[in-house]
This record gives C-alpha cells, structure tokens and sequence, in this order.
C-alpha cells in the first residue's frame, strides 16, 4: 500500500516545501504516528511507504502553521488533516493539497 502527498502554495503559485507532515494510523487507542516527513522541493512526500502499510485509516497532518510562518505570513489552520480509509494491500493513493493562509482545498487522487 502506498501513500502520497504533493502541496502546492496557490498564494506564491508554486509547490510547497518544507511543510512538516506526519503519517497517522488509527488505533483502538486513537491515532498512533507511524511516519514523520517532509515536502521536498516539489512540494512532495513519496516516502512514507517504504516498509509498507497495512489496511485500515490512516490520515496526513500538515503543519500549514510553521510553513507560513517561516514565509513571515500568519495562517488561520496551524494544521490541515486529510483522513482516508485503505482497504487491501493493493491500494495506492495521492493526496493533494493546495494551500494558502486562509483557505485550503485537497484532492485525492487515483487509487489502483
């Protein structure tokens, strides 16, 4: 199974990089961080699936707060979660995210 992520800043018109995400798995317990990454000059995350991930719900949580900051700009959502359910091994999919200091807006991409 494999999980993506592209984020696109709509305000520079260009991909976002360094945004800190995390990989969240839920748990009987709550939600348990399986993988820590972040965007690359591409505004991608391609990682986060090496070892492979089992069936279940997983969710990306983008820290939008400290990415806008670092541009000197404040953000209305410190976080942007996107949360997705993974039926068999065989599923893929990419998350897209575009994002600004106000509004955001996600896509989520083919699943083969």
């Amino acid at each position: 199974m494999n999980v993506t992520a592209q984020v696109l800043d709509v305000v520079y018109g260009r991909p976002a990089a360094g945004v800190p995400a995390r990989l969240e798995r839920r748990m009987p317990e709550g939600w348990r961080t399986i993988a820590l990454a972040q965007t690359d000059e591409n505004g991608h995350i391609v990682d986060w699936s090496r070892n492979g991930l089992e069936p279940g719900t997983y969710r990306i949580v983008l820290d939008s707060g400290s990415y806008f900051a670092n541009l000197g700009v404040s953000a209305a959502y410190p976080e942007i979660s996107v949360a997705s359910v993974m039926f068999d091994e065989a599923d893929a999919c990419q998350i897209q995210v575009m994002l600004a200091p106000y509004s955001y807006s996600m896509f989520f991409g083919a699943r083969t």
